[in-house]
């Protein structure tokens, strides 16, 4: 980068163009625009910049790589325009593209930003010194989703992944939190892009109908950097009317498609959070082929949605509609909502201004030399400050390139309603954040939910109906925890409470219910001496129990005449004591029954209670 009396800087962005991302295009523009606006951000100096449109082959990459190095389009170092090369390249290449281009760059020290989504590949394994990130990680990405199932009772959940490392590093953490929290996985699916292209091409529209037609809610994690459009097809060729939990905005990708039965209803985003950018939408709506001439793609863009005419003689367009403007488009077509993407790029070109600023204010702390008017730099020396970097973007938003210093993701829950068919419409119906404290992490707004069944209730997706009080899980053989039959309880035990595991016997004082779902008491039922029968009983012992003591006092006076003793007079005397207990005894079963306390032999201080056993009269 060469920065002259009349400054100006150089950045150089590489991606692909299409109308799913033009808005990445905007978004780079209007960030350089804007700082270049800022008095206080690289003051006296113009940021420019070059756009490299290219398409995933070997080829076209390197061929861009020697055109950032060399800043010529001709023989590599047979020429070096020193004055024209960039001073950093923004890309969102994915793994593979950053293995292609990234041992070239780093020969040159050359500093790389890329806006893609995190990938921790590239910072682990070490081999892309130069590589830096800006995208938020996504750590608590399979927290979220899982939280939302719990939210809503969803425990029979399929998993569609694209391949690649990504999908196979969000399978672990996924599949993690659901077996902790008990979610079991109906079915994993490993999509290939070219398995899924081949049936979009064969109208094969039975794909994975199988395994979906189980599950009532399914995950899809799309890997945003694949270079194949294979969201379409995944859904597309799907069983409509399911909920469907995704990773990313990828509705856009689907620009004109309008469907009557849109599998896209009802989506459920989890999409990073951040705060709206000033000006962006007024931005969006200004762009204008005759705003910006030398956009080649902005004219084919117009005149593909605003029925213009080109013409050829002088490359202009003509017959347009008058103040068209981008925010006209429906939603499905183009969306003036700074996406993730846009937002990454917008702090790309907001993180590559900062590291500049802090060099140049180094340089400016220096002794200064003589008759300087030039400032040569090196792009390897932008590596000591974007390493360093920490900033607040105009949004408020922190942004900084250390991974161990980045802030943990917070999501913001969109659903897609549908009005009519293919004009989406984005609405936010929650938000997720790590930082909250536990049971708190989640909050929705269920009554703002579409969902994609139809139904105004939330739909259910179990693999078996929970059993009811009374009743407990019998494992299915086979299959996993989540499928299982309804076993009532056995004789005399209970189950009071949803999905139990096993039932619980009643004590011995209670016995179960008809339902099986409660213990009751047992009904202590005694004669009391209140009762009329419990009255003539007691009468009748006792008078008894008197006469047999008065004739036994008979004996007694008389017990010297020769008819007692005749009579055996102590064979009398214990039947007629005998006969009085006997009467007695009666009154036991007489009255409330109480417990008989009885003190044991050589421990006065411990007593041993004995519980009569209810009688029942």
């Amino acid at each position: 980068m060469i920065i002259e009396s009349s400054p100006s800087g150089s950045l150089c962005s590489l991606c692909r163009l299409t109308p799913s991302n033009y808005q990445n295009y905007l978004a780079f523009i209007f960030a350089v625009e804007e700082i270049n606006r800022n008095p206080h951000l690289l003051p006296n100096i113009s940021l420019g910049y070059e756009f490299h449109s290219f398409l995933y082959s070997h080829w076209k990459m390197l061929e861009n790589s020697f055109i950032l190095l060399t800043g010529q389009h001709e023989i590599p170092n047979y020429m070096c325009r020193r004055e024209s090369k960039c001073a950093t390249v923004l890309t969102e290449m994915s793994w593979g593209t950053s293995a292609q281009i990234g041992p070239l760059l780093e020969l040159y020290k050359f500093p790389q930003v890329t806006f893609g989504s995190f990938d921790p590949t590239l910072t682990d394994s070490g081999q892309y010194s130069p590589l830096y990130q800006v995208a938020p990680k996504d750590t608590y990405l399979a927290l979220s989703m899982v939280s939302l199932m719990l939210h809503f009772h969803w425990t029979w959940v399929g998993l569609l992944i694209t391949e690649g490392h990504k999908g196979l590093q969000f399978l672990s953490d996924v599949r993690a939190e659901m077996d902790r929290n008990r979610v079991c996985v109906a079915f994993v699916k490993m999509v290939s892009t070219v398995a899924v292209s081949y049936i979009s091409f064969a109208k094969k529209h039975d794909f994975l109908a199988t395994e979906i037609s189980s599950v009532n809610v399914a995950v899809i994690y799309y890997d945003t950097d694949s270079p194949n459009d294979v969201n379409y097809n995944i859904v597309q060729n799907s069983v409509t009317w399911k909920v469907w939990l995704t990773n990313s905005q990828w509705q856009a990708d689907l620009s004109g498609r309008d469907f009557i039965l849109d599998p896209f209803y009802g989506i459920l985003v989890f999409s990073h959070h951040h705060e709206e950018i000033s000006g962006f939408k007024n931005f969006v709506q200004e762009a204008t082929p005759f705003k910006y001439p030398q956009d080649t793609y902005l004219f084919m863009y117009w005149s593909e949605n605003f029925d213009c005419s080109f013409s050829e003689s002088d490359c202009a367009l003509k017959n347009c509609r008058p103040n068209a403007s981008l925010a006209w488009l429906p939603l499905n077509r183009f969306s003036t909502d700074m996406s993730d993407r846009s937002y990454n790029i917008y702090n790309a070109v907001y993180t590559v201004a900062h590291a500049l600023h802090a060099m140049l204010f180094e340089e400016v702390q220096r002794p200064p030399m003589r008759n300087r008017q030039v400032k040569f730099f090196h792009p390897w020396q932008l590596h000591d400050f974007l390493k360093n970097i920490q900033f607040n973007n105009p949004a408020g938003d922190q942004v900084n390139l250390d991974d161990r210093r980045k802030v943990d993701s917070e999501y913001d829950i969109l659903n897609f309603w549908n009005f009519p068919e293919g004009l989406r419409l984005k609405v936010k119906v929650g938000t997720f954040s790590s930082h909250a404290p536990h049971g708190q992490k989640m909050t929705l707004s269920e009554d703002m939910i579409e969902w994609a069944t139809g139904a105004t209730e939330t739909p259910r997706s179990v693999c078996s109906e929970s059993c009811n009080p009374g009743f407990r899980k019998s494992p299915q053989e086979g299959k996993a925890a989540c499928c299982f039959h309804c076993t009532p309880c056995a004789d005399n035990e209970i189950a009071n409470d949803t999905d139990m595991e096993q039932c619980v016997k009643c004590p011995d004082h209670q016995y179960a219910n008809i339902k099986r779902n409660h213990c009751l008491e047992k009904a202590v039922t005694f004669l009391a001496y209140e009762d009329p029968l419990g009255k003539a009983l007691a009468g009748t012992t006792l008078s008894l129990a008197v006469l047999t003591a008065a004739v036994l006092g008979l004996f007694v006076k008389h017990r010297h005449t020769p008819i007692i003793r005749a009579n055996n007079r102590a064979l009398s005397y214990t039947l007629l004591i005998s006969l009085t207990c006997c009467f007695l005894c009666s009154l036991l079963f007489i009255g409330l029954p109480k417990s008989a306390h009885i003190r044991e032999k050589g421990n006065p201080s411990t007593l041993a209670q004995f519980h009569e056993a209810p009688q029942q009269q």
